[in-house]
């Protein structure tokens, strides 16, 4: 039973400290609206997302009311597009990314994801027709996000789609110009994607899931923040048990909603993702956990060994308190999402190098990071490659969502609206690494991929 300290706890966490349920995510499998005739399946894959998922908001609005939690986003993760949409013969997907989007409004969520591709270790033609509709697709809707994964530590990484994917990102940027390039906000390119991520832009219904689930992502940042600031000045290893415990207590609250979301839907539930996901708001934010640690400022020296410890115990918290942790599990750092992010990086100690050191110790990667308008689709896929050159060596997953602002220099700054923020433009490299992109081909998988 619950003592009434723990209550009045719980209730500081949601009241004063930002703590809430960041999405219920449903994720529906397509493969039964597969059809050659690609009406018919847009209209199969209405039908059965409107059913599905019908209940989800009201269901999901319920819980916050019963439990005085709040649930930020009601989401839809659906099959990758590419596999549901190859059996239709048409010249690009965009009827599929359509009817996504009016699936989605009909169901009242924020944002569906699923319009995705996996091309790590080569293209179908159904793959590069996905790829090539992104741009249209994602200026064209309002809640369809899209991913692409072009690595894995299995397979390697694709070269050919990592240089596609710097076109594609800067398609996708003019396409949606006057809106500061937000269809690249809803675009993420991937290594080592994983199959139950309740998380946009990145979300998707994995091979190996059921014909329906329900997936639980919580987040945290100022709960864990503000009990840092119990144990000032002591040893790192005090830091890292206070940031276990104090994960284990948020992770309980994500698996009751969890639990309670599956049985009213009659879905099975999937897993709770812990993962520390900013806002912009103060006072829910990774850096700030950085800079309780002692830093003076996020990017300075000893930030990633502070993010890598924070990484490691939210995680060992999160498995003490659910046998059903997964998906990205641990800490983000999306820039535009981050006051602390922004502020650092606004004074220059944060930076794209250093952002691309923590990326080897956090749960994803370069995240909603705003790059001058100019920026060459080379140099973005060159910084893909980069990314997923540590996602394939380390096993783990990384992702890039960069967002080349057009019109927009270095120092300006962006307004993307809502939990997406806004993000000041960062420099990159000047120096092409144009001819490096052109080679194509495949990075080969590297040798710990020959364990099975």
């Amino acid at each position: 039973m619950l003592n009434r300290k723990e209550i009045l706890s719980t209730i500081e966490m949601i009241d004063q400290q930002h703590l809430d349920i960041r999405t219920i995510t449903m994720g529906i499998s397509l493969y039964d609206c597969c059809d050659g005739d690609a009406s018919a399946a847009c209209a199969k894959i209405y039908d059965k997302i409107s059913r599905y998922a019908e209940k989800l908001v009201t269901t999901g609005e319920a819980i916050e009311i019963e439990y005085g939690i709040p649930i930020v986003n009601k989401r839809i993760s659906v099959s990758p597009i590419a596999l549901i949409a190859a059996a239709s013969d048409i010249p690009d997907y965009i009827p599929f990314a359509k009817v996504l989007d009016r699936a989605a409004k009909n169901c009242g969520v924020d944002f569906i994801g699923g319009f995705s591709a996996l091309v790590q270790k080569g293209m179908t033609k159904a793959d590069e027709k996905l790829i090539r509709s992104i741009p249209e697709a994602l200026a064209s809707t309002e809640l369809v996000c899209s991913s692409v994964n072009v690595g894995s530590t299995k397979a390697g990484i694709n070269m050919d789609a990592v240089g596609l994917m710097g076109q594609i990102i800067k398609e996708t940027s003019a396409l949606t110009s006057d809106r500061d390039g937000l269809g690249c906000a809803k675009l993420v390119v991937f290594c080592n994607a994983v199959e139950d991520n309740p998380f946009m832009a990145g979300a998707f219904h994995g091979t190996g899931e059921a014909e329906k689930v329900i997936n639980v992502g919580v987040s945290g940042p100022g709960v864990i923040h503000s009990a840092l600031k119990s144990v000032k000045g002591q040893p790192l290893d005090v830091v890292a048990e206070t940031i276990k415990k104090t994960a284990f207590r948020v992770t309980r609250m994500g698996q009751l909603v969890a639990r309670e979301a599956s049985e009213r839907l009659g879905t099975p539930f999937g897993i709770v993702d812990l993962s520390l996901a900013p806002t912009p708001a103060v006072g829910d934010s990774v850096a700030r956990i950085l800079e309780e640690m002692g830093l003076e400022v996020c990017g300075t020296h000893g930030t990633t060994a502070a993010l890598a410890m924070l990484n490691d115990a939210v995680k060992k918290g999160g498995i003490m308190a659910s046998s059903s942790v997964g998906g990205l599990s641990g800490a983000f750092i999306p820039v535009s999402e981050d006051e602390g992010m922004i502020s650092a990086a606004e004074r220059g100690t944060l930076c794209i190098d250093k952002l691309e050191a923590m990326t080897c110790v956090c749960s994803v990667g370069l995240d909603m990071i705003a790059v001058p308008g100019d920026t060459p689709a080379d140099t973005i896929s060159a910084i893909i490659a980069d990314e997923a050159a540590i996602g394939m060596i380390n096993s783990k997953t990384t992702a890039v969502r960069l967002i080349p602002a057009p019109g927009r220099k270095v120092g300006d700054r962006i307004e993307l609206g809502g939990l997406l923020g806004s993000a000041p433009v960062m420099p990159v490299h000047s120096e092409s690494s144009s001819d490096f992109i052109c080679r194509g081909g495949h990075i080969p998988a590297p040798v710990n991929s020959l364990r099975n």
